[in-house]
């Protein structure tokens, strides 16, 4: 498996987890204000980064790229940052959206990154032997 693919799997667990334990908190607490973040964490983190890191292994070619490199971390930033920020902007703390803004809109550019190298051309990793004929 690609590297970055495993990177991402690797991520999309740490935000399952941390999903988790804010549907927990908010269960106990029976304070659902945050259920925003809860969600976030769970469709941008666990399930899209999972989508991720399943393209990536199944192109592998394509992982290899300074592209899908890049679309890594300007994305992961992007809903690293988002995720906190809008908890406890949803929490009550006003102060956090412009960082909820700032961060949507580089998880944004992390998608669209993300498009990009679905729609760019990679190169095989390896060239075919030629079979003797």
């Amino acid at each position: 498996m690609p590297r970055l693919a495993n990177l991402y799997f690797k991520t999309a667990i740490c935000f399952l987890i941390l999903g988790i334990i804010m549907g927990l908190q908010m269960s106990i607490s029976h304070h659902y204000a945050t259920s925003g973040a809860h969600a976030h964490s769970n469709l941008l983190g666990w399930v899209t980064m999972a989508i991720f890191g399943g393209y990536y292994a199944l192109n592998p070619a394509k992982a290899e790229t300074r592209l899908a490199q890049l679309q890594y971390w300007v994305y992961t930033a992007g809903v690293t940052v988002m995720i906190p920020s809008l908890y406890l902007l949803l929490g009550g703390n006003a102060a956090m959206e412009p960082l909820v803004a700032i961060s949507s809109v580089v998880t944004f550019a992390g998608v669209l990154l993300f498009a990009g190298v679905i729609f760019t051309r990679a190169k095989p990793i390896a060239e075919p032997a030629a079979v003797p004929g």
